[in-house]
């Protein structure tokens, strides 16, 4: 059954994002004094006294968008109040009743809608009576709250779930797997999100840097639920961090990165891969995550090169994912996309893989009978006298050894590769953590 959904609504730099941060807990929309910041809608699960209801955090109504994006912002916000059991009303007590408040106070009652009208940035109690000018916009008097100070945050929340009284405030279904879409700029990671959701979820255009938070979009599929991650476009380093919303996107991606259990790198087929691929490539490698190379648009490719001389081709531009597997997609067309679902979740199983101790230490037995291996100017070699799995996500193999110093890169890299030969871990990366034997 759906969660109930509250979304945040109002004018550019009301504190909306702010706000919806305060109610969540934690920074999950990127606050900046700039307006338009917000554009897609961010959304999240909010508990109180074991009731839950979905939030949802919009951009500003009415914004004057540089880049063009004011229609796609509007259709996001009037998305987020079609699907909405109630309306928080955000207005600033600082700024006092203005011209756009009007107009988004008629919208509001246009759709006959349930709305907590708020009035945010009231900081000291002193300024609470000034708050009775909003009253004019016919949803009773405004709370004051500060979101910055979390003053009434909790009389906000019970006012919430008091208008929600009714309908069903059961436990959502846990989540099955994170999804993480990471890639450079217009790649396509926000056509592929809405493709894997199946719904128009993000702002998808042609302008580059439309996405600037991380957004969670919740799906089902075959009676499970998951979380696809739409992220920022990550830049060169030139350019990077023009601005603090650039450093605020970045910090989103990598975050969704460490979080997810599968991460998508997308690549552009129709142009050569970049030096931000290669970065992300390093990162994904760096954080031990279970990975699917996704070359996009590969209707504007596949009739330059096979999909067999382009994975050539992308294993020697990025060997530090070698291990991943490498997916065709054409998001605009959604083709392709259930493979990619399904490979996700046979990744995921792979990366969740329990092997007993005895199994583990046959399959060393078995790897040491093939090739001995070893440093041979020496007279000593490596030898693994106990090993055992101490984790998942990622696979954590502890290894005590005869001498931890002739475990070099080289030797972990062929372990490795034998490990995956010879146990579940294919496509998954494995990490090796080396200890000197224990002495009785």
């Amino acid at each position: 059954m759906a969660l109930p959904v509250v979304a945040i609504i109002g004018r550019p730099n009301v504190g909306k994002s702010s706000l919806f941060n305060a109610l969540a807990g934690e920074m999950i929309s990127i606050v900046e004094p700039t307006a338009g910041v917000t554009r897609d809608r961010v959304s999240t699960t909010i508990e109180r006294n074991d009731r839950y209801f979905e939030l949802i955090d919009t951009g500003g109504y009415g914004i004057v968008d540089s880049d063009q994006l004011k229609e796609h912002i509007e259709n996001q916000i009037k998305q987020a109040i079609s699907s909405a059991n109630l309306v928080i009303f955000v207005v600033d007590i600082r700024d006092g009743l203005m011209p756009l408040d009007g107009q988004i106070a008629r919208l509001l009652r246009k759709n006959n809608l349930n709305v907590v009208l708020v009035a945010n940035k009231a900081d000291e109690a002193k300024m609470f009576p000034t708050a009775a000018e909003f009253s004019r916009l016919g949803f009773g008097n405004a709370l004051c709250v500060s979101a910055t100070n979390n003053l009434n945050k909790r009389l906000l929340v019970d006012r919430i779930t008091e208008f929600l009284k009714d309908r069903a405030f059961e436990k959502p279904q846990d989540v099955e797997m994170k999804l993480a879409i990471v890639g450079k700029r217009n790649a396509g990671k926000s056509t592929l999100t809405n493709a894997i959701a199946g719904q128009q979820r993000v702002i998808v255009s042609e302008i580059p840097g439309t996405t600037r938070d991380s957004i969670d979009v919740r799906f089902e599929k075959d009676g499970k639920t998951f979380v696809v991650i739409d992220t920022a476009g990550v830049q060169k380093k030139s350019s990077a961090f023009k601005n603090s919303i650039d450093f605020y996107s970045f910090t989103r991606v990598t975050n969704s990165v460490r979080r997810a259990d599968v991460v998508l790198l997308l690549i552009d087929a129709a142009e050569p891969v970049s030096q931000v691929d290669k970065k992300l490539t390093a990162f994904i490698a760096q954080e031990y995550k279970a990975c699917i190379i996704v070359v996009n648009k590969w209707d504007l490719a596949k009739d330059k090169a096979s999909s067999d001389d382009y994975a050539d081709y992308l294993g020697k531009t990025l060997p530090q994912l070698s291990y991943a597997p490498i997916a065709f997609t054409t998001a605009t067309e959604s083709k392709n996309i259930q493979s990619v679902l399904d490979l996700a979740r046979e990744l995921y199983k792979q990366a969740t893989t329990k092997v007993s101790t005895p199994k583990l230490n046959k399959a060393i037995e078995q790897i040491y009978s093939q090739r001995p291996g070893g440093k041979r100017k020496t007279a000593v070699f490596p030898k693994i006298y106990y090993a055992t799995q101490v984790a998942t996500k990622p696979v954590t193999l502890l290894l005590f050894v005869n001498k931890v110093e002739l475990f070099d890169e080289n030797y972990k890299r062929f372990l490795i590769g034998r490990l995956r030969d010879v146990l579940s871990f294919a496509e998954v990366p494995i990490r090796l953590l080396i200890r000197p034997r224990r002495k009785n």
